[in-house]
C-alpha cells in the first residue's frame, strides 16, 4: 500500500506560497527518492484549485520544445492545458516542473513565467547544479530554493503512528532530565529508525511487511539508482566509487576522507569537480575542516579537508555491507539488540551528521595535535549566537571526552555549550552535557 507521509516540508511550501504571492518560483531539491514529487503534488492538490505536473523524465518532446520559444505564453499555457486535460485558473493554479534538471530550458523560462504572473511555479530536481544541467542557460533569480532531506526522526515517528515521542523528548531535553525507565524503549525505537532510514519507500515497505530483509532490498534498489545516476555524470565510475567508499572510509577513523583510496590518482581539478558533483547530488552530507573554530567558520573552511557521510543512515547501513547478502548482515542484529561493536560505531557518527544537517546546521569539524603521533578531534562544530558548540560522538556508553576538554581549554572564550552525544540517558559531567543521540536534533 502506497502511503502519503506527513512531511515538514509541507509547512515550508505553505509559507512560500503565502509570502511569495507569485513573485518567485520555488525549487525543491534533494536526492532521488526522498519524496519531493509526492509532497509537492500533495501540496498542489490541497492548496490550489488545479495543477499541472510535468514530469520531465517522461514528458514528450513536444512538451519540452514549448520552452524553446517564449514569445507566446498564451500558446504555451493552452497547449499544456490541452495535453494534460486540466483547466488553469489565474492566481489559483500551479504548474509543477518535476525533475526540472532534465529540461534546462524550462528552468530558464521561470524568469518570464513568474513575470507573467498568472500561475505559481514549483520545480523539483536532483543534481540540479551539475554542469551539464546548467550549461548555456541563465539561472533565474526569481527562484527560491529549499532542500528536502530523508524523513527525520520525528517524521519517522509520525509514519509509525507515534505523535507523542518527539514532544516528550523535547521536554526532557529542555529540562535536562533523564528519561529513566522509558529510555531503553525509546532507544530501541530509535535504533529501528537507524536501520530502516528515512527514505519513504523503505519506510512504506516496513509498514507493509515488518520484514527488514524486504526493506534492505528496497534500499539496495535506491543505491543502485544512485549508482546509475553517478555513471551518467561520470562514465569512468569514479564518482560512484567515491560514494560507495563512504562507510569504509569512516571505518578507518581517519581525520579526513581520502579520495585517492577509492579512485586512485586523479588531477586536482577533476577531483574537485567530482566532489562538487557528489555534494550536489544531496546523497551525502559534507563536513569540512574549520581551521579557526569561531562563529564565522565558513570563512576558514578548508575545501581540501573533509569528511563525507551518507544523507540517510538507513542507506549507510546497507551500503556498509553492500557485498554481503542480507542474512550475513550482522549490523542489523547488532543494532537492534544494542550490541554494536566499537569498530562499527561510525554508524552513530553518520546518524549524528544526518540529524544535525537535517535540522539546518552547516557542519564543520576540527583537529589539533595531541602529541607527535596523535590528534584530538572534535566531530562537529556548530555556531550558536556568538559562541561555538563543540560536539563529540561516542558509539557506546563511555562518557569520556578528552578531545572536548582539550578543545574547551584551548578556546575557552569561544565556547558555548559543550556536548557529548552517546547511547545512554541524559546526564552531565562537569560542564559537559551528556545527551542520548536520539535528541541530537534539539541541539
Amino acid at each position: 500500500m502506497e502511503r502519503i507521509f506527513k512531511r515538514k516540508l509541507y509547512d515550508k511550501l505553505l509559507a512560500w506560497k503565502q509570502e511569495s504571492q507569485g513573485k518567485t518560483a520555488l525549487l525543491v531539491e534533494g536526492a532521488r527518492r526522498v519524496g519531493k514529487s509526492t509532497i509537492v503534488e500533495e501540496f498542489a492538490k490541497h492548496e490550489y484549485a488545479s495543477y499541472i505536473l510535468i514530469d520531465f523524465n517522461k514528458a514528450a518532446k513536444k512538451i519540452k520544445d514549448l520552452f524553446e520559444d517564449l514569445d507566446n505564453l498564451d500558446y504555451i499555457f493552452l497547449t499544456l492545458q490541452a495535453n494534460y486535460g486540466v483547466s488553469l485558473e489565474p492566481r489559483k493554479s500551479v504548474i509543477i516542473f518535476d525533475e526540472v534538471q532534465k529540461c534546462p530550458l524550462a528552468r530558464q523560462a521561470i524568469k518570464y513565467l513568474v513575470a507573467d504572473g498568472r500561475y505559481d511555479y514549483i520545480e523539483t530536481g536532483s543534481l540540479i547544479s551539475i554542469k551539464k544541467n546548467t550549461q548555456g542557460i541563465t539561472i533565474p533569480s526569481e527562484e527560491d530554493r529549499i532542500t528536502m532531506y530523508p524523513m527525520d526522526y520525528e517524521e519517522f515517528c509520525w509514519a509509525m503512528g507515534d505523535t507523542a515521542t518527539m514532544p516528550l523528548l523535547r521536554t526532557f531535553y529542555d529540562k535536562r532530565l533523564p528519561l529513566g525507565a522509558a529510555f531503553r524503549t525509546k532507544m530501541r525505537e530509535f535504533r529501528l529508525y537507524m536501520i530502516i532510514g528515512g527514505m519513504p519507500q523503505a519506510v512504506n515497505t516496513y509498514l507493509d511487511t515488518k520484514n527488514l530483509q524486504k526493506v534492505d532490498a528496497i534500499k539496495r534498489n535506491i543505491l543502485k539508482l544512485y549508482e546509475d545516476d553517478f555513471l551518467k555524470i561520470d562514465a569512468t565510475g569514479r564518482l560512484s566509487k567515491l560514494f560507495m567508499s563512504v562507510p569504509g572510509q569512516l571505518a578507518r577513523s581517519a581525520s579526513r576522507f581520502v579520495p585517492y583510496n577509492a579512485i586512485g590518482s586523479v588531477e586536482e581539478d577533476k577531483l574537485l569537480e567530482l566532489i562538487k558533483a557528489l555534494e550536489d547530488s544531496k546523497t551525502v552530507n559534507m563536513v569540512y575542516h574549520c581551521d579557526d573554530p569561531s562563529v564565522g567558520m565558513s570563512l576558514t573552511k578548508d575545501d581540501s579537508r573533509y569528511k563525507i557521510f551518507t544523507a540517510d543512515t538507513g542507506l549507510f547501513v546497507t551500503l556498509a555491507f553492500w557485498d554481503k547478502d542480507f542474512t550475513e548482515n550482522i549490523l542489523y542484529e547488532k543494532l537492534l539488540s544494542d550490541k554494536l561493536d566499537v569498530n562499527l560505531g561510525y554508524v552513530y557518527e553518520n546518524m549524528a551528521a544526518q540529524m544535525l544537517a537535517t535540522a539546518g546546521n552547516n557542519l564543520f569539524y576540527y583537529t589539533f595535535p595531541k602529541d607527535q603521533k596523535h590528534n584530538y578531534e572534535i566531530d562537529f562544530l556548530l555556531s550558536r549566537g556568538s559562541k561555538v558548540c563543540p560536539i563529540e560522538v561516542k558509539s557506546s556508553s563511555h562518557s569520556s571526552h578528552a578531545s572536548l576538554d582539550a578543545f574547551c581549554n584551548k578556546f575557552s572564550a569561544r565556547i558555548g555549550e559543550r556536548i557529548l552525544l552517546y547511547t545512554k540517558d541524559v546526564s552531565h559531567d562537569g560542564q559537559t552535557r551528556l545527551i542520548p543521540i536520539l535528541m541530537a536534533a534539539f541541539i
